[in-house]
């Protein structure tokens, strides 16, 4: 017998090796396996079994690792498939498969000494006063960690061990599970009742879970069972989801939910801990994402694969998660670019769910009140079955937007007020009735430049084609991009100029933090950006400090802006709306509709109607005047006419081709001989677009310089076969790197 092993060393090939007859029962698809490689040894997964090898001289398999196999064969397609469209090794998307967690062979699950009451037999020994107080404890809890009984008692582990002596106690190791979520109180919660929108929505969801052998893949001209569930703010997608998933459990299948990172907050965990912590449907619910420990991550990823968790909750990796058997995959905020990796496999975690739920036969519903066009125009064409809720629920209203002009602002207050009147008053008024206020501006630090208005000098990053933002807080510059900072300069760093008069320009986070504090003294003001953030539970504990009432005034970058739902929040004002407007990206403006609209839909969640100020030097731009009207048809039927015109996506599939390296001559010049090579091989090709070859919008980056190919195809698989080929004969000179991006979801 012979085991086709992919090995955890990228070299985008595969090796045979026989199998020992003593490990035949142990090695199956998807196993562990140390093996020898040259003069070493390997780690690697078998990815087949075959009768017999075209290779002579095999050698054998050395070790089995674990007691069963940690991918499942479903999930091994999954990532072949991942492989040949993202153009990657398959090693690598093995890699994304398994957590590092789970792949560290001297990773396990951590032991800690428990004390556990023992059946006593004949006359009670006995004991001294210590000694009994002691049992006293062990009698009430029955079984304890030691730790915790020395803890409670005060006492040594030999004034235990004495009880252990006398036949009264047991001490042995026991599993103790590293939960991320031990010391939260889950207060079990019961299906709400659902208004007539989210019934009609929910019985086309259990219509097609009910269905019985789906089809592998969408029968032509029928939607698939694919759902996109397209729903205003508010308008309570997470009850379907909850209500759908529990069909599934009865059913006796699992699901997997998937979050954007920065929207994986207590509220949404404990929405979904709540509902199935009690019951018949009853069944521990797994977290995974990447602020988790290495040892919780472990913990959490074996409940799912021991089948004790039937429920993953996770940011885009956990689309892998071995749920067996699989029936429904939510992917909540399709639109998120965050689904999007960054790095090899430069996979998109809702595609993946897509494709996986067809080959395993599931469910999945998309869910968005501001879909990605690519969703909205696959559901308008048919692959998807749309399935839409206008409006939230009890009836409350969406806010009140409104829109301020900066530009009068400016000539007004002859300079760029941080604050408009208009939100000025607006925040004052919401602080005397005790309601609470969120502002959001997606730039941390204090200013974002540190410019000379005498020659128009702009302190730039040594590394980074961007300039320097400056934080107050540790009076430094700082590049968000490559970590370099340095201190701010007293003057011009320009030798000709070298004028006092340097000043910032622009606005963050810290410098809107330090106005409100001024303008607002009695309020109690809370920032929350990633500067904020630096330990795990300052995101939990921040956000309770909002839910409770102990912060008025919230204010942060994006990870505020979705997700959250606070009733007292009656105010949101976007400080400045046209930050994402202007980056060279065709999906500017949908990615300034999408924020707007999320972060819009904070407001009036409870019983007093939301209010909304869009603060803009843009005010008529059609991303933002949508925005204003909740009105997601219109802004998709005039962008969707941009994107056909210029043969876009989704009107077309996209692969970013980005060369890096150093020395910029030899960059341009190798990016000119692949456009080349590209030419020459799509020759024969005639739906593909191929582009110039051109610098990145960001040319240089941590110390690189960037190069850039754009194509765009109708026909993305066999295109990236092909790029595949191309990128493995390519031979690029020392210090130059080609990385693919297929289906990029950002151009700089």
């Amino acid at each position: 017998m012979v085991a086709r092993v992919t090995l955890e060393i990228a070299l985008g090939r595969e090796f045979d090796y026989t199998i020992p007859e003593e490990l035949l029962p142990r090695v199956e698809v998807g196993s562990r396996v140390r093996v020898p490689f040259g003069p070493r040894q390997a780690m690697g997964c078998v990815t087949a079994l075959l009768d017999h090898s075209p290779h002579a001289r095999l050698r054998p398999i050395l070790q089995v690792v674990g007691a069963q196999p940690l991918i499942t064969p479903k999930v091994l397609a999954l990532a072949r498939w991942v492989a040949e469209y993202y153009c990657c090794p398959a090693e690598i998307a093995l890699k994304s498969v398994l957590p590092e967690a789970v792949r560290r062979e001297e990773a396990g699950w951590r032991e800690r000494l428990c004390v556990r009451m023992t059946p006593v037999s004949g006359p009670f020994p006995k004991l001294t006063r210590r000694q009994n107080d002691v049992w006293q404890v062990i009698e009430e809890w029955r079984e304890l960690p030691l730790q915790e009984l020395l803890r409670l008692t005060g006492t040594t582990a030999e004034t235990v061990r004495r009880l252990e002596d006398k036949g009264l106690i047991a001490i042995a190791p026991r599993v103790a599970e590293r939960d991320p979520y031990a010391n939260e109180t889950i207060l079990p919660s019961s299906p709400l009742t659902l208004n007539p929108e989210q019934q009609r929505a929910l019985g086309e969801i259990l219509a097609a879970l009910e269905r019985p052998n789906p089809t592998p893949r969408p029968v032509p001209g029928e939607p698939a069972r694919v759902f996109l569930l397209h729903g205003v703010t508010g308008s309570g997608k997470t009850e379907v989801y909850l209500q759908a998933i529990a069909h599934t459990l009865g059913q006796g299948r699992g699901a997997i939910v998937l979050v954007p990172e920065i929207s994986l907050t207590p509220q949404t965990v404990e929405r979904f801990k709540s509902r199935f912590c009690h019951g018949p449907l009853q069944t521990l619910v797994a977290v995974l994402h990447s602020h988790l420990s290495s040892g919780e991550r472990h913990d959490e990823w074996h409940k799912i694969r021991q089948g004790r968790a039937r429920i993953a909750i996770g940011a885009r990796s956990a689309v892998f998660a071995p749920i067996e058997p699989l029936g429904l995959i939510i992917v909540d905020e399709e639109h998120e670019h965050s689904y999007k990796q960054e790095e090899t496999p430069r996979y998109h975690a809702r595609d993946v769910a897509v494709l996986r739920a067809q080959k395993e036969g599931a469910v999945v519903v998309l869910g968005s009140a501001t879909p990605s066009l690519e969703s909205y125009y696959n559901a308008r064409q048919g692959k998807y079955r749309l399935l839409e809720l206008p409006t939230r629920v009890d009836n409350q209203r969406l806010p009140i937007v409104r829109v301020v002009d900066l530009r009068h602002e400016v000539r007004r207050e002859r300079g760029s007020p941080i604050l408009s009147p208009l939100l000025r008053e607006a925040i004052l008024q919401r602080l005397e009735r005790r309601e609470q206020v969120i502002l959001f501006l997606n730039r941390r630090g204090y200013a974002n430049a540190l410019q000379c208005p005498r020659c128009g000098h702009v302190v730039g990053c040594p590394n980074c084609s961007v300039a320097l933002t400056y934080h107050r807080t540790n009076h430094r510059l700082c590049c968000h991009l490559c970590g370099h900072w340095e201190n701010p300069p007293n003057a011009c760093p320009q030798r000709e100029c070298r004028s006092p008069a340097i000043r910032y320009a622009g606005i963050g986070t810290q410098r809107v933090e330090e106005a409100l504090r001024r303008q607002f003294p009695q309020a109690r003001i809370q920032r929350m950006d990633s500067d904020i953030l630096q330990r795990k539970e300052d995101y939990r504990r921040i956000l309770g400090d909002f839910r409770t009432g102990r912060i008025d005034l919230l204010i942060g970058t994006q990870m505020i802006a979705k997700g959250l739902h606070f009733p007292n929040v009656t105010l949101v004002g976007i400080v400045l709306a046209d930050m994402s407007l202007h980056i060279p990206d065709f999906r500017a403006a949908e990615r300034t509709f999408q924020l707007l609209t999320q972060v819009a839909g904070r407001a009036g969640r409870g019983d007093i109607e939301g209010e909304v100020i869009v603060q803009s030097f843009t005010p008529f731009h059609s991303a933002i005047q949508y925005a204003r009207r909740h009105d997601f048809i219109s802004f998709y039927e005039q962008e969707i006419e941009f994107r056909r015109e210029l043969s876009y996506p989704p009107l077309a599939r996209a692969a970013l081709l980005t060369l890096r390296g150093r020395n910029e001559d030899k960059v341009r010049f190798t990016t000119d001989h692949l456009h080349g090579l590209l030419t020459e091989a799509f020759h024969d090709e005639t739906d593909y677009i191929l582009g110039k070859p051109a610098p990145a919008p960001l040319l240089r980056a941590e110390g690189f310089y960037r190069y850039q190919i754009l194509l765009r195809t109708r026909q993305m698989l066999r295109t990236s076969r092909r790029l595949a080929a191309i990128h493995h004969r390519l031979n690029l000179p020392e210090g130059v790197t080609l990385a693919i991006d297929v289906d990029p979801v950002n151009l700089a």
